[in-house]
């Protein structure tokens, strides 16, 4: 019994003992508790709140004039300079190179001399026509000697006829003879006609084994050597050579550019161009728009455009990579615009209350910007007040976007989701 009751006082709870603390306490707790719901609150905001946005595609404005009245960039575009004369020069005939006079490089004058072929087949023909010739007038000269006789025969019978001294058939024979020897004159004139033409033809022969430039310019290719064979007959077949040589009429260097056809109704004849050469992006070089060729290329969906070059310089060549950038026609001095005038996509246009809006994109926000339009540019349009280059406008704004509204742009989304 007393072990039981020695039990008993043991589970007696001693109400005047203090309490040990054996954890945390309950205010720690409770701050915990509220630090996790701070950051479960951020994270849903992030989640929920931010994605509730709407998202938008922007694009930038672009600036096309200043105050000092020069011509303002458009529209830029790539291209390459071409020449609009250059060929390839050959002979007329076939036959064996003689001699080469060009070098890659070198200028030459319109009808100087390039090359030379094999004359063998052309001289001997050339002695031919001289020889037939002579033989047509070595004949002439005879029967003119023979008509100089029978002439004088028949003036000498007509005077004995009259006098009954030889008979009227006498007469009658010389007569005859005197007309068939006139005949044949007429014929071997005739004959030195044609031999003289035959000569020439002759002589055509033997020029056509020189090879001239047929204007001036510069040679870009070299082709033949002597003693290879070259033939017009064989153009564009095998390795038979079909030049001597290629010159370019630097003359008649422009630029050839493709222009989208979105952006094609920027581009006018005559528009004022800046050009910048790939190898010599320092040097501005003055040009402007000769036509805008009427068909379009319906693979790259581009038109061409034809630019002349205003400067000549020797350090254009054809076939370099050039920019160019189509400029707005410079006003005058009493037209120029005090402040820059912009350039916004149409999409980016909206109607507020009857007036002309377009939403400014700022960090996650819209700012609703009243703007002054001016001329139509293609698929933009030129903003001469309330925008300024380098903005960033909201394209195709919905009804529901209001001034202050937080945004998403799909750029910027599709750009850091990328990463």
């Amino acid at each position: 019994m007393s072990a039981s009751a020695d039990l008993l006082k043991e589970l007696r709870i001693d109400r005047n003992r203090p309490a040990q603390s054996s954890g945390p306490g309950r205010g720690a707790i409770v701050g915990i508790i509220v630090l996790v719901l701070i950051v479960l609150a951020v994270a849903g905001w992030f989640v929920f709140g931010r994605n509730a946005a709407p998202q938008v595609k922007t694009a930038s404005v672009t600036a096309i004039g200043g105050g000092n009245g020069a011509g303002s960039s458009v529209l830029d575009a790539t291209g390459y300079i071409v020449a609009r004369r250059i060929a390839t020069v050959s002979a007329k005939i076939t036959g064996k190179v003689r001699e080469v006079m060009i070098e890659e490089g070198q200028r030459v004058e319109a009808g100087q001399v390039m090359a030379t072929l094999d004359p063998i087949d052309a001289d001997a023909q050339r002695s031919l026509s001289a020889a037939q010739l002579a033989a047509a007038q070595s004949d002439t000269a005879r029967v003119q000697a023979q008509l100089k006789e029978a002439e004088a025969n028949a003036t000498r019978l007509a005077a004995l006829v009259k006098q009954q001294l030889v008979s009227k058939s006498q007469y009658d024979q010389a007569v005859a003879s005197r007309d068939s020897l006139r005949a044949q004159l007429d014929t071997a004139q005739r004959n030195v006609k044609v031999s003289s033409d035959s000569l020439h033809i002759s002589d055509l022969g033997v020029d056509n084994t020189i090879v001239r430039a047929p204007f001036s310019g510069v040679v870009t290719a070299k082709a033949a050597q002597p003693g290879e064979i070259v033939s017009p007959l064989s153009a564009g077949g095998g390795f038979t050579r079909t030049g001597i040589g290629t010159i370019v009429d630097m003359d008649s260097l422009e630029i050839e550019v493709d222009v989208g056809e979105a952006f094609i109704g920027r581009v006018q004849p005559k528009m004022p161009v800046e050009a910048v050469l790939n190898a010599y992006p320092d040097w501005k070089i003055p040009a402007e728009v000769i036509a805008i060729i009427p068909t379009a290329d319906r693979g790259k969906a581009t038109v061409k455009v034809r630019i002349s070059i205003k400067s000549r310089d020797p350090r254009i060549v054809p076939e370099m990579g050039v920019r160019v950038s189509f400029l707005e026609a410079a006003k005058p001095a009493s037209a120029v615009q005090t402040k820059p005038s912009a350039m916004a996509p149409n999409a980016a246009l909206a109607q507020r209350d009857g007036k002309d809006v377009v939403f400014v994109v700022a960090q996650d926000k819209v700012a609703q910007t009243a703007v002054t339009l001016g001329r139509k540019l293609g698929d933009d349009r030129e903003v001469t007040a309330g925008l300024s280059g380098g903005e960033s406008v909201v394209l195709d704004p919905p009804e529901s976007l209001k001034d202050g509204s937080r945004v998403r742009v799909e750029n910027a989304d599709a750009g850091s989701s990328d990463k």
